[in-house]
């Protein structure tokens, strides 16, 4: 994965930790405090503690454990999937960062699908994953094209998981699905614009806001307002999602 640089904000940049290993957090928020930029104002290490104290300290990245044992052990595989999921539902403007221990197909389609905007492997070191909160925070998303890749394959296989058939088009509260029910494919592209059908297979090809604006000879910030009426027709909160939801309109049905 290459990094591309990105800008450190004017005010520190506020994070927040979720894991069920205090070993894991406290190494966590030791790198990221020693960046002057970056100040982390909570942690957690159930899903309950993070619901609970997220919105009250409102941070700009939540760096979210995929797996989650809980202090009760009632935790499950893919627990952190669903805290981002009920984190973007509350707070829309988090941008969520999903860690885990495992490259595991299932749970980054489910991550992204619940509106996580990075997923990296615990095994990143320091500086990536300082680029990797940087990134997420500025509104970019975390992935690489091979992941991306990954994803829209395991789109396009039958029989694929129980969330990537539901979550992807009931919109349960999220604001990261399409809000329509099987069948209704069609009308959900029928919102866009010639225009801004152009701009989604762009998207769908990963190509950048500036890249899309230099192919298709228009300014970058219409290109950028192109892109939120895109997401907004469509329901879902990350390019990648609209990428997506696209795949799986044009999918051939069994």
């Amino acid at each position: 994965m290459t990094a591309t640089p990105v800008s450190a904000p004017d005010a520190p940049l506020r994070v927040f930790i979720l894991d069920d290993h205090e070993v894991v957090r406290r190494g966590v928020r030791d790198l990221l405090e020693a960046e002057e930029d970056i100040v982390v104002v909570g942690e957690a290490g159930d899903a309950r503690q993070a619901l609970a104290r997220v919105p009250a300290v409102r941070p700009q990245v939540a760096v979210l454990d995929v797996r989650l044992g809980g202090t009760d052990g009632t935790g499950s595989d893919h627990e952190g999937i669903e805290v981002c999921r009920e984190l973007r539902a509350r707070v829309p403007d988090l941008a969520c960062l999903m860690l885990t221990s495992f490259d595991d197909d299932e749970a980054l389609f489910d991550a992204i699908m619940a509106g996580a905007a990075g997923y990296v492997l615990k095994q990143i070191d320091g500086p990536a994953l300082v680029h990797a909160v940087r990134t997420v925070a500025a509104g970019q998303s975390m992935l690489d094209p091979r992941t991306a890749k990954r994803v829209m394959e395991r789109l396009r296989t039958p029989g694929r998981s129980r969330s990537a058939g539901t979550e992807a088009g009931t919109g349960t509260g999220t604001g990261t699905g399409t809000g329509s029910k099987s069948g209704s494919g069609a009308s959900e592209l029928d919102r866009l614009s010639p225009r801004e059908r152009e701009v989604l297979d762009l998207i769908g090809l990963g190509l950048t806001n500036r890249q899309i604006a230099d192919r298709l000879f228009l300014s970058e910030k219409t290109v950028k307002n192109r892109v939120s009426a895109i997401l907004s027709k469509l329901g879902v909160g990350r390019r990648v999602q609209a990428a997506m939801v696209v795949e799986r309109l044009r999918a051939p049905r069994p």
